[in-house]
Formats: structure tokens, C-alpha cells, sequence
């Protein structure tokens, strides 16, 4: 919730921290997507959408947005956004001691015209449709078999259709088996990086239009932080 919703300051209270990491699931859309070329009505699916920033700041354009993620219990919480506009939740200080906040999805978003359901994203349900806008940000490497996920995009993304990939690329074997690792080890004797492996996976139906670093902040208590950085591979689908 705080990674999501959290305010500045809620999140980072020291001057001197990586202010530029901060509102990861924003920036996500506000800088890897071109708005003015969707269409209108625009469809949008944030595929991964954990509580469901992403999928509300898709929704400043899109008219409709469908927000899938594999966690009930994530589900439940973006819902319960949706229909009342905020949510109380504790962040985690020290040790036992956290501060009460609430979550709050800006006023000024139809939070109408999304649409928050439970799902696996290697097997989506079949008649979910083909999207404008399609999310999937630090997913691909928290998937047991990400290529079962990427071979559904092309029918998921319609012709023209914006196509964004955001991750740090921290392949885990606890998460996803090695053998099912799209980039991160020698091939051939060379190094096959995540990025290649998306290109000659997605090639045939997508062009590359822009690769963005994006680095992103989780709090664990008011004096450990997590800083990464994520690649978001942005794509076209041809057609």
C-alpha cells in the first residue's frame, strides 16, 4: 500500500534519499506510455496490478482498464479503492511500532472506469479481449513460467497497441525454475540479457520503440530502504 500510495514524504522523510525512485507505480505509465496516440475510447490492462496504482493512472486515459492479479487479497484492496476512494492501512516504523495512514486514490480519476478481478497471468481467461494499453510491471520475474505470459501478448495487444515491460530482472529460482529464466545466464558463450530475450520472443509481433530506466524505492521501516532499478521495455504491436 505505502509503495503504491504512500506520499512522499510518508515514504522517504530524509532529504537526502533518491527522491527520483519515489512513485514507481505512476511513473510506470506517465513515462512509458504515449497517451495522446491511444485511441478514444482507450482499453488498458495492467496485467500484475498488485493494489492498483497503475491501473488508476491508466484509467486518466483509457476508458476502460482491467487490473488482474494472482493475489486475492491485493484484489480485495484495490476494490475496496475503487468503490470507496481510500483504504486505511498501518506502515511498518520499528520493530513493533508503525504509523496508521490511509491510501487514497487521486479525486480528479473516474475510478469507475476500472475494473480489479483475481487472475493467473499464465492463464488468463480466455475471453478477457485485446487491449490499447497493456501493463506488466515487475511481474516477468515472479512468474513460474514467464514464456506462457509472453506468448499470450500478441493476442492481448491490438494492432498498433502500446506494450510496456518494467523489471529489475531479479531472476530467483524460489520464483521462477532456472530453465525457465528468460535472460540472466551464458548462451552460446555469450551473456543472454533479459532485454535480448524479450526481442527475439516478442520480435515477430512487436517493434522496440524505447527501453527506460526506472528506479524504484520499498520502504521496509523508516531507516532500511530498498533501491532498484527497473528496465521498461516499451513495444508496438505491428499491424
Amino acid at each position: 500500500m505505502l509503495f503504491h500510495y504512500g506520499e512522499d514524504r510518508e515514504v522517504l522523510p530524509w532529504p537526502s534519499g533518491p527522491a527520483e525512485a519515489l512513485r514507481y507505480p505512476v511513473r510506470c505509465v506517465s513515462e512509458c506510455f504515449e497517451p495522446l496516440s491511444l485511441p478514444m475510447p482507450a482499453r488498458a490492462l495492467d496485467l500484475g496490478c498488485a493494489v492498483g496504482r497503475s491501473s488508476f493512472e491508466l484509467a486518466r486515459r483509457c476508458a476502460e482498464v482491467i487490473g488482474i492479479d494472482f493475489s486475492a487479497r491485493f484484489i480485495a484492496a484495490a476494490r475496496q479503492l475503487r468503490d470507496h476512494g481510500e483504504l486505511p492501512y498501518s506502515r511498518a516504523d520499528e520493530g513493533e511500532l508503525s504509523t496508521p495512514l490511509v491510501a487514497r486514490v487521486p479525486s480528479e480519476i473516474d475510478r469507475t472506469r476500472v475494473h480489479f478481478e483475481p487472475g493467473d497471468a499464465m492463464e488468463l481467461r480466455g475471453d478477457v479481449g485485446a487491449f490499447d494499453a497493456v501493463l506488466l510491471a515487475n511481474l516477468v520475474d515472479r512468474l513460474r513460467n514467464p514464456f506462457r505470459c509472453l506468448a499470450r501478448l500478441p493476442a492481448l495487444v491490438k494492432p498498433g497497441g502500446q506494450l510496456v515491460i518494467a523489471s529489475p530482472y531479479t531472476w530467483l529460482e524460489e520464483f521462477t525454475p532456472r530453465e525457465n529464466w528468460l535472460g540472466g545466464f551464458p548462451c552460446d558463450g555469450q551473456p543472454l540479457t533479459t532485454r535480448e530475450a524479450l526481442r527475439e520472443l516478442l520480435g515477430a509481433d512487436f517493434d522496440l520503440i524505447g527501453v527506460k530506466d526506472l528506479p524504484f524505492l520499498i520502504r521496509e521501516h523508516q531507516r532500511k530502504f530498498q533501491w532498484s532499478v527497473a528496465e521498461a521495455t516499451i513495444w508496438r504491436r505491428r499491424g
